[in-house]
């Protein structure tokens, strides 16, 4: 089921389907899609949903797999892809398009006042803490300390965001 908030502004020319097995895609009050933004069903039956005032620049593209969850005050930039299924490929005697898909490593969990720069790519069991920042052109495959800074493929952290909430972090690069 396609449920999106009045207040959110989509670029007509953003592509979203909705699900034929019963997912939700959500996307919620103040979010922005700009155009050649693609939210596909697909991989899985997992929810997606868009958190308040989400910001998703032009080319990302978002599959349903096995879900994902973006908080608040997300800003993900242009040609991301977020791919929260993982395909079967072991046997050689079997088409791969035949063999379906492994188990899910959980989706995709972005929480709030995250940044995610231009053509990353997030994986099945990515999750990034509330925060953090992934570098252009990275890919995220595992677990991502809150308002650390990442970059590279696979991603590592370099530093992290100046806080002084819980347990205040050091400044970038410390």
């Amino acid at each position: 089921m396609l449920k999106i908030s009045p207040n959110a502004k989509i670029s007509p020319m953003a592509d979203i389907e909705d699900s034929i097995r019963g997912g939700n895609i959500i996307i919620e009050d103040g979010v922005a899609i700009d155009s050649f933004v693609k939210i596909k069903p697909a991989g899985g039956d997992g929810d997606v949903v868009i958190g308040k005032n989400c910001t998703i620049n032009s080319g990302v593209v978002i599959y349903t797999g096995n879900g994902v969850k973006i908080g608040a005050n997300v800003a993900i930039g242009a040609n991301t892809t977020i791919a929260p299924t993982n395909h079967e490929h072991r046997s050689g005697d079997t088409l791969i398009r035949d063999q379906r898909f492994m188990p899910s490593r959980g989706g995709v969990v972005i929480e709030e006042d995250v940044w995610i720069a231009a053509n990353v790519v997030l994986l099945d069991g990515a999750h990034l803490g509330k925060g953090c920042v992934v570098g252009a052109g990275s890919l995220v495959r595992g677990k991502l300390e809150p308002y650390s800074i990442n970059v590279g493929t696979p991603t590592r952290a370099i530093g992290y965001r100046e806080t002084d909430q819980l347990g205040a972090k050091t400044a970038v690069g410390s």
